[in-house]
């Protein structure tokens, strides 16, 4: 056999224990007399040591070992003179007896190890030398435990895991599809599936009244960190629920995750948040609230002090920072700077220093007197020794603003504590978005998300006023998972879909299958959506959703180690009945 035990098994209760290994090899080093090689493979490292004064030819050939080599030794356990505590297998290493090499290896293009020389774009396209390494590893076996626990909670309350369709019908709103030719229907297309939505409804309807899986979702999207062009979700549906229900089990898998996987355990309700309340509060409906530093309104306070800035603008808020009035000029001026970049856009900061001695300096003295200020950090709770900081402006991009500048704060002053997990809902979200470049209505989230029952009527006089009967999970800041009750008869999704600016005949193209389907019984239903890998990534402790996918696209959307997409032969091009336009 190739191996008796795994390089992360062995330690010092298996001292005088022959054993056999098998591995690749991380790194050697050559001592006077003794050679070290560490062997590694999926379950962790073990040293091995050869002697040159007991096996001279043995020590020589390892001393030809390169790196990545992959070997198999025979030899002893034995108890290291120099241990390693930070290693599991650090009290032991095989003297070895016998070497066998099974592949040699060029040397590879970076190390392989955590603390890597390759950068991003090349270690995605050696992507399996990438993956050898621990941290990557780690990713990867958190991902398998995650979704086993995941598979155990659902299946311990009575969902049925079923596979929906991968190839399916393009269908408008969200984003755009992928589409797939069909070579036996000439000139028509299938599309990959932004999410098992339809067919998850129509599961409810046939009678599946607990349905889930982990699936593959795709979008034609820009990327950034926490987006790819394939991702996976915990997609989940339920029949003859309430908003309440849905909140109630899928708060428990969370619970049930965060103790199995973390060892956290919580037991109190999930704070729970209004749209509104947390734009108002937090500045942006996927709030942290790991820690305070809370939005305030000063509107109506600061404006009529003959400062145009405030006098001019919609909304005027702020935040505090505990213990930060001694900030210099050019702290602040960071601040400022931060605000300022393009991907934020705000014109200018104000600042009101309130001093431990319980005086104030700002840079709007001119127009502020002490009073003023003092009126104006009663707003903020402020304390002697706080710093506040102000934006005005358009109310919904001030906002945004100030949510950046918060988070900036909160990771400056190390407000943020990475070991907590601060699960919350947010929910009563507006239903439908005006575009006005379209003018017309946007569903917010998608087209079968039921408005709140009290709002339905405004559906005819006041559409940008209905309140959707929808929740979002988010985590330390993450949307991690999103949802709704659905619209579960005929007649109101008819008005939905006219809402939206359907014609009757375009809904009845797009979605005439579902229509149909809700003349047949549609219980009522709702469900939710996971982000796998978000709740990953989160996890894991790590700012992008490419370290715990096995084979992810790069920012261009490109999967560089096997260069893909790439262009296909003018043959199957014709099979296909498709034309390239070469010149666009």
């Amino acid at each position: 056999m190739y191996r008796t035990h795994t390089c992360g098994e062995l330690n010092i209760k298996n001292i005088n224990t022959s054993v056999t290994l098998s591995g690749w090899v991380q790194r050697s080093r050559d001592l006077g007399g003794m050679t070290f090689i560490d062997l590694r493979d999926r379950y962790g490292i073990t040293q091995l040591v050869f002697n040159m004064e007991t096996n001279s030819n043995l020590c020589k050939k390892a001393r030809k070992l390169g790196r990545e080599y992959v070997i198999q030794v025979e030899g002893m356990v034995t108890e290291r003179s120099n241990k390693n505590p930070k290693m599991p297998t650090g009290e032991i290493e095989i003297t070895v007896n016998n070497l066998n090499v099974l592949n040699s290896s060029e040397l590879p293009p970076f190390t392989i190890e955590d603390e890597t020389d390759g950068g991003e774009e090349l270690r995605m396209k050696y992507r399996y030398l990438d993956l050898r390494r621990y941290c990557m590893k780690e990713s990867l076996v958190l991902r398998n435990m995650m979704a086993q626990e995941v598979r155990k909670y659902f299946v311990s309350n009575d969902f049925l895991e079923i596979e929906t369709p991968v190839l399916i019908k393009s269908t408008p709103e969200g984003a755009r599809d992928f589409v797939v030719p069909s070579r036996m229907n000439a000139g028509q297309f299938y599309a990959l599936p932004q999410s098992p939505q339809t067919f998850k409804q129509l599961l409810m309807i046939a009678g599946y009244d607990r349905y889930f899986q982990i699936v593959k979702c795709f979008r034609d999207e820009d990327f950034r960190a926490d987006r790819q062009p394939e991702f996976t979700q915990i997609d989940c549906e339920m029949a003859f629920v309430e908003q309440e229900d849905i909140l109630s089990v899928f708060e428990g898998m969370v619970k049930h995750l965060l103790k199995e996987i973390k060892g956290i355990n919580i037991e109190d309700r999930f704070p729970r948040l209004t749209y509104r309340e947390a734009m108002e509060k937090y500045g942006n409906d996927k709030p942290d609230i790991r820690f305070g530093m809370t939005l305030h309104d000063m509107t109506s306070i600061a404006k009529g002090k003959g400062f145009n800035v405030f006098d001019s603008v919609e909304y005027i808020g702020g935040i505090c920072a505990d213990g930060c009035s001694e900030y210099s000029r050019k702290q602040i001026d960071e601040l400022t700077d931060f605000i300022k970049r393009p991907q934020i856009g705000a014109k200018g900061l104000v600042y009101i220093k309130y001093h431990s001695d319980g005086t104030f300096k700002s840079s709007i003295d001119k127009f502020f007197n002490p009073d003023a200020l003092k009126s104006c950090a009663e707003v903020f709770n402020a304390k002697p020794g706080d710093l506040i900081l102000i934006i005005a402006g358009e109310k919904e991009s001030t906002l945004n603003t100030l949510s950046e500048l918060r988070l900036e704060m909160g990771r400056k002053m190390d407000f943020i504590n990475p070991n907590t997990y601060a699960p919350l809902w947010v929910l009563d979200f507006p239903l439908l978005e005006w575009d006005e470049e379209e003018k017309r209505f946007f569903a917010m989230h998608h087209p079968f998300t039921s408005p709140r029952p009290e709002d339905i009527e405004l559906l005819d006089t006041d559409p940008g006023k209905v309140h959707a009967n929808a929740y979002d999970m988010v985590i330390n800041g993450v949307e991690v998972g999103g949802g709704s009750i659905r619209i579960h008869n005929q007649e109101l999704q008819q008005k939905m879909f006219k809402t939206l600016g359907f014609t009757e005949e375009e809904a009845n193209d797009q979605f005439g299958f579902l229509m149909n389907a809700f003349r047949y019984g549609a219980p009522p239903h709702g469900g939710i959506a996971f982000g796998f890998d978000r709740l990953v990534a989160l996890f894991a402790g790590l700012g992008s959703i490419r370290d715990v996918i096995a084979f992810p696209k790069n920012n261009s959307g490109r999967d560089i180690m096997i260069d893909s997409p790439a262009n296909i032969p003018d043959n199957l091009l014709k099979e296909l009945s498709l034309k390239i336009n070469r010149e666009s």
